[in-house]
């Protein structure tokens, strides 16, 4: 029977591979890469793109700069130049010009040697982002490398690989991103395939629009995209990376990845570049499309007509997807991004256990369940989960109940330790007087951390955080007591959307666990409280909605400040259409003064975060998302809307 070639036939085998990266160790990564490769070739890939900065790891910082870590990367990529027999591939590193100058590069590797570096030419530097701190911009780089060591190669962006008769652009992850983007100039240059090296986090609906992103710029250019971005064992500090990697032909995305794996994973497909090379002659858009020049501008109207209504909608609670099926898949993505990049923290670590103060309310039973799903993804047992409860002045029975039965039904390790007699100690040695004031909470909560910090170097264990990014914009915690842990899985999911979470865990994940869905509805219903006052006939007394106000205000305010940067008018006449019937405007002003002046006054404990992962586009990591300083003053932000309230006044 006659055996075709497909090869012939313009099929081109290529591969998107995500290897486990070793932060800083070069030569480990190399030699994982060379595993991937080899396996590769017996499945007859031409072509295998690897992730961004794969050689170093993306997240290496402020190593970049360090003599060890360049030249190691330096050897490891004669490691593999040393291989002819493996496919074409391509690898990041960082590289230093003679100049100084320091690129993030894409280095192609064939035929035993370096065929040429594809330098990255937009450097984001915004949100998460800051590369623009280690490295330049490859814009206009044009370079030849003369070395002993790796012999001679080009470092610039207009340069194609030809592999094969198939011609092969790259760019790297923020390149995709740009207005007008490296690959799509590639394309038109005559590349059929494009590689992407990327390191994209994972964000709450991020893969969705990342996979659009791949899927249309392969429909645009009509071009075979290969897209690989760095896995999960990258730094989880503020981040977390998932090794997604997609493969797109013409507009279709033919091949998609599982994402949140700690192991090594490729993805293969073959892409035709014969019917690619068809459709390019054919559309005379492609064919006829040439590089824009300067565009003329044009005056239009000076002003804009009077617009007193908006035809479009702006939710409540922004940060929860209206749609069941959204809310449903946003819902296990988030504790996926939280579960792994606790996961990675543990194995960062060296540790053995989980320590986490369980109150019974709804964020520390959030953290719990994360701290279930990182220890299922370890394979290890629950055991290594402890449960903290310590009950104090302020404890009522239903939420120590709440968390001494979640502890049970997960299989935790469970410990309570009153802190009674040492607050009271505490306050005694203190002079304290016995009144119910800021020192008698904060005592409370800076003894609760205490144990839990202690209790975790006993037991070589992390603390898990459970404070949320509603509390953590409003100050609502205690400076250097919940304010603090290892890692705080909680820190950029807000209070609106803790309880949909937990409400989605019961009714999908404990379904088939009755007690545990039991519990996880009586937290539901639990007030949300610090307790840290003392019940009244056992019934929390201190309701913390009564004292910040309404977190579905606060939310619907911190996601138009964060993500829209608009002035307090604007919050407030969009909050009044949202809320209407619900809030009147007295008390969306009224709260929204409160919003400002605790944010904006409460930026020192902002300053002084522990890592945590970002799960959504609004966060507050000092080392990436929001910076400001801690001496700022709201007067702007308060006297505009004090001019709101007087208009209220005199209407």
């Amino acid at each position: 029977m006659h055996s075709p070639d497909f090869s012939t036939h313009g099929f081109l085998r290529v591969a998107a591979a995500t290897p486990v990266v070793s932060i800083a160790d070069p030569m480990a990564n190399a030699e994982a890469i060379l595993i991937e490769l080899q396996d590769l070739a017996q499945q007859h890939v031409a072509i295998a793109v690897f992730p961004e900065l794969c050689l170093s790891g993306y997240s290496a910082e402020d190593l970049f700069f360090t003599e060890n870590l360049l030249g190691d990367c330096r050897k490891a990529l004669a490691l593999l130049v040393k291989r002819s027999d493996l496919p074409l591939c391509a690898v990041g590193i960082p590289w230093r010009l003679a100049d100084g100058r320091l690129l993030n590069c894409a280095a192609l590797i064939g035929n035993g040697k370096v065929l040429g570096m594809v330098p990255k030419s937009v450097q984001p530097n915004y949100g998460e982002f800051y590369d623009q701190r280690w490295f330049v911009s490859g814009h206009g780089i044009n370079e030849t490398e003369v070395t002993a060591d790796l012999g001679s190669f080009q470092i610039r962006r207009d340069q194609l690989f030809n592999v094969g008769g198939h011609l092969v652009g790259v760019e790297i992850c923020e390149d995709l991103w740009a207005p007008i983007n490296p690959g799509s100039l590639a394309a038109l240059a005559g590349a059929q395939v494009i590689l992407n090296l990327s390191a994209s986090n994972e964000l709450i609906s991020k893969a969705d629009y990342r996979r659009e992103l791949v899927r249309m710029t392969s429909a645009k250019n009509l071009c075979g995209y290969v897209y690989a971005s760095a896995g999960a064992n990258e730094s989880s500090k503020d981040l977390v990376f998932g090794g997604h990697r997609m493969i797109a032909e013409a507009g279709q995305l033919i091949a998609d990845s599982e994402r949140f794996s700690l192991q090594a994973a490729t993805l293969i497909a073959e892409i035709d570049t014969q019917w690619l090379q068809h459709d390019r002659a054919q559309n005379t858009t492609f064919a006829q499309a040439e590089r824009p020049s300067a565009y003329r501008i044009a005056s239009g109207a000076d002003t804009l007509p009077p617009l007193p209504q908006l035809q479009r909608e702006y939710p409540r609670q922004p940060f929860v997807p209206a749609d069941e099926h959204e809310l449903e898949a946003r819902a296990a993505e988030i504790m996926q991004i939280q579960a792994t990049g606790l996961a990675r923290r543990l194995q960062a670590a060296r540790s053995s256990t989980l320590v986490i103060g369980l109150s019974g309310g709804l964020d520390s039973t959030l953290a719990f369940l994360v701290a279930v799903d990182a220890l299922h993804k370890l394979n290890l047992d629950m055991g290594r989960l402890h449960a903290i409860t310590m009950p104090g002045p302020g404890t009522s029975t239903g939420t120590l109940s709440n968390a001494q039965d979640l502890a049970a039904t997960a299989g935790a390790k469970f410990l309570e330790v009153p802190i009674h007699a040492a607050v009271e100690q505490h306050l005694a040695d203190l002079r304290h007087e016995g009144d119910f004031d800021v020192v008698f909470e904060n005592a409370q909560a800076r003894e609760r951390t205490q144990i839990l910090f202690n209790y975790a170097n006993k037991e070589s264990g992390i603390v898990v955080g459970t404070g949320d990014l509603s509390e953590l914009a409003l100050g609502w915690c205690t400076f250097n007591a919940d304010h603090m842990a290892n890692y705080n899985v909680n820190a950029s999911v807000p209070k609106t959307l803790i309880a949909y979470l937990v409400r989605w865990y019961a009714q999908h994940r404990a379904s088939a666990h009755s007690e545990l869905a039991d519990v996880l509805n009586r937290v539901l219903d639990t007030p949300i409280s610090p307790e840290l006052v003392p019940p009244q006939d056992d019934e929390i007394s201190q309701l913390t909605e009564s004292i910040v106000g309404p977190y579905e205000l606060h939310d619907f305010f911190l996601f138009h400040f964060l993500r829209h940067g608009s002035r307090p008018k604007k919050i407030f006449d969009l909050a009044q259409r949202s809320f209407a019937g619900v809030y009147n405007e007295g008390e969306i002003s009224h709260w929204l003064r409160q919003f400002f002046q605790r944010f904006i006054s409460q930026q020192f404990k902002r300053s002084t975060l522990p890592p945590g992962p970002k799960v959504g586009s609004v966060s507050l990591s000092p080392r990436g998302d929001w910076r400001m300083p801690d001496e700022a003053t709201a007067k702007a932000w308060l006297d505009e809307i004090d001019q709101i309230q007087s208009n209220e006044t005199n209407v």
